[in-house]
């Protein structure tokens, strides 16, 4: 009894994180992604890890305000149509892709987005995965691309 007890809590619990991360809304467990961040990039660099060129790579730029304001204006312009204002992966132009653009906001902020990640992410956008995201490394200085991460770092 008390074993039937633990399980069932156990599988109501499962059931209420999934839902808190985003993987049951929407037609299918990919149209919400890993708290809302893409599932397929997620399995992609489980499986497979990011390019070599972007692993080692650290952010040379500081928090300064003028670097966050640029950031700011850069992600506006960039990156806001698919990912919301802040970065919650609610904007009106990614609403029907599928997967969903990621909750980067509450991402840039976790273990796995190294800058060297987020770098790539950025860089390299969909391509490597399949998704919607462009690849940013051709319209994008690199500073840019840093100065956009200092920014979702700090929403």
């Amino acid at each position: 009894m008390m074993m039937t007890t633990v399980l069932a809590g156990a599988l109501v619990l499962s059931i209420v994180a999934l839902g808190e991360m985003g993987m049951m809304r929407g037609p299918g467990m990919m149209r919400g992604g890993m708290m809302n961040m893409s599932m397929v990039r997620h399995h992609y660099v489980m499986r497979n890890g990011i390019d070599q060129r972007y692993t080692s790579q650290r952010n040379p730029l500081s928090f300064t305000e003028s670097n966050l304001q640029e950031g700011e204006n850069l992600y506006t312009s960039n990156c806001a149509a698919c990912h919301g204002s802040r970065g919650q992966g609610d904007g009106e132009a990614g609403k029907n892709l599928n997967p969903r653009p990621a909750n980067i906001a509450r991402f840039a902020k976790m273990p796995m987005a190294s800058d060297g990640y987020l770098l790539w992410t950025i860089s390299e956008g969909g391509v490597p995965v399949g998704s919607a995201m462009p690849p940013f490394k051709d319209s994008l200085k690199q500073d840019d691309i840093w100065k956009i991460m200092l920014y979702l770092r700090q929403l």
